[in-house]
């Protein structure tokens, strides 16, 4: 999606003052109590085993919801004709005998391999070589004093008194150096011998899991202050002195990484949709989205799983079965005869989300409807537990789907459901569920959620736990919005300030991972 003249401004949708059309209020009434229990019996049975990514459990819950798909009546959505997208999930380990790095200075090169312990690879190895001119940034520059564009392309010389614990500006510091664009992060050390040594060890021994093939994040290293000796740094000032970035004249680093892939599995995502009636808005898509994963069982490789007693799995009901069951219960509404909407609209359960946000990552960059034709996407997850009359709409202000929403809930208020803002911003829930990555591509996004509880993540998340009546009557809420969506000819808008914060710079990385 481009930004716009139509972006600058923000428009709410012109919605119909009168009630929906009679077909539509008996679709919206087939989501009922009595269906979201027994699905979510279903997708929470114990014979899932905790639906973990990958598993038996997560495969044989993908299969119910495209046979469910099918008897709705929906495409397949996935690939070569099914209702699935598989995506690779590799154990790699890093390859330290055919890693090279090479630092090239003003009046000097050195090139050093990862088998004498001077570096060490922290998580990504990017697909191919990379490499750029030096930039330098000394202790306690935080994430916003720094200059994004003068680290764009470059190799970043990350240097820090690290015989001291590190700040968390610190931390984040990293993390918003390869958003800005940098294609690689080099932390230079002054640890002791020994110190240094350890966690060269423990990161050569330490398999990590890619997912979806080439990543698009920049390599973060460490190394010895020797191997930077050349460059004419003075390192104590740069740890001492006040924060600083500058670039380093003359030099540039070349760093080619590899990797061994020790296993190799995939996980799916399930795909269906539903054409809409009208010639022309049917080549635009709105998604509903939710996770069909969740963390698997106690002591069988899950280290997030935690057992209450001899109840050792953790069957999610709640995260997100909740949502897996919402977005069939919303498939089977839009599926009734008389119904169908002028857009099209694909109904996605992903996997992998307690992971890290797998599924909907490969989607968003492997996605099987062109990404540009999505027009929104509503993302159910954890709807069954808390407040009675009331759920939390993530994202609503920054596009007018939160206007929409408001007056759907207006205009029906025998659903006595309340949306309202996020109440913890402090928690980050915006980038935690599936939605972000969407949003990240410029699809304007509502994240419904109604909070956590104390059984979550714990196998007391249990099916009996869940208030069936209340995730319906949210549910009849997300169809009677979408549907409006559905209908309406203008598309949904980004609030400029919103594009500018969070689909801009998620652009910018992605550009410059690619070379562009």
């Amino acid at each position: 999606m481009k930004k716009s003249v139509a972006l600058l401004l923000l428009i709410a949708s012109p919605l119909a003052a009168q009630q929906e059309p009679k077909p539509v209020r008996d679709a919206a009434a087939t989501i009922t109590a009595a269906d979201v229990e027994r699905r979510l019996w279903i997708i929470a049975n114990d014979s899932m085993g905790g639906r973990d990514t990958p598993s038996d459990g997560l495969n044989k819950t993908a299969q119910y919801v495209a046979d469910e798909f099918r008897r709705f009546g929906l495409r397949p959505g996935g690939e070569n004709g099914t209702y699935f997208q598989r995506y690779t999930i590799e154990r790699r380990k890093f390859d330290a005998t055919a890693s090279q790095l090479t630092i090239r200075g003003a009046t000097s090169s050195v090139s050093a391999d990862f088998q004498h312990n001077t570096m060490f690879v922290y998580g990504a190895v990017p697909a191919a070589t990379v490499e750029g001119d030096v930039v330098a940034i000394g202790t306690g520059l935080t994430p916003d004093q720094l200059e994004r564009s003068a680290v764009r392309g470059k190799v970043v010389l990350l240097v820090a008194d690290y015989t001291r614990a590190q700040p968390a500006t610190t931390r984040a510091l990293i993390g918003v150096l390869s958003d800005a664009g940098a294609v690689g992060v080099i932390r230079v050390s002054n640890r002791d011998s020994g110190q240094f040594q350890m966690m060269a060890t423990r990161a050569a021994n330490n398999p990590r899991l890619a997912v979806g093939g080439q990543t698009v994040f920049a390599p973060i290293l460490e190394v010895r202050d020797g191997l930077v000796a050349g460059l004419g740094l003075d390192l104590a000032a740069m740890r001492n002195g006040a924060p600083q970035l500058r670039a380093v004249a003359g030099a540039h680093i070349v760093l080619a990484l590899k990797e061994q892939v020790l296993e190799s599995t995939t996980a799916p995502n399930t795909i269906g949709i539903l054409d809409g009636s009208d010639p022309r808005l049917k080549s635009e898509y709105m998604i509903f989205s939710a996770h069909m994963d969740h963390i698997g069982t106690a002591g069988r490789g899950s280290m997030q799983c935690q057992a209450i007693g001899a109840d050792s799995i953790c069957n999610g009901a709640d995260d997100d079965g909740s949502g897996t069951t919402g977005v069939l219960e919303v498939a089977e509404a839009f599926s009734q005869r008389g119904v169908r909407p002028k857009r099209s609209i694909i109904f996605m359960t992903v996997s992998g989300e307690e992971k890290g946000l797998w599924g909907s990552a490969y989607w968003a960059e492997h996605p099987t409807v062109p990404v540009q034709d999505v027009v929104a996407d509503f993302n159910v997850d954890m709807i069954g537990r808390n407040w009675e009359d009331t759920v939390v709409a993530i994202g609503r202000q920054h596009s007018n789907l939160g206007q929409v929403l408001d007056a759907t809930a207006a205009r029906h208020p025998e659903l006595d459901m309340v949306p309202i803002d996020d109440r913890w911003p402090n928690e980050n829930f915006y980038s935690r569920s599936d939605h972000f990555n969407f949003a990240r591509k410029g699809i304007p996004v509502l994240f419904f959620f109604t909070g956590v509880h104390d059984d979550y993540h714990r196998a007391g998340d249990e099916v009996q736990k869940i208030g069936f009546a209340k995730e319906a009557r949210i549910l009849q809420l997300l169809f009677y919005t979408s549907y409006a969506v559905a209908q309406d000819p203008a598309r949904p808008q980004w609030t400029p300030e919103s594009w500018d914060r969070i689909v801009e710079p998620a652009a910018k990385a992605l550009r410059t991972a690619a070379g562009r």
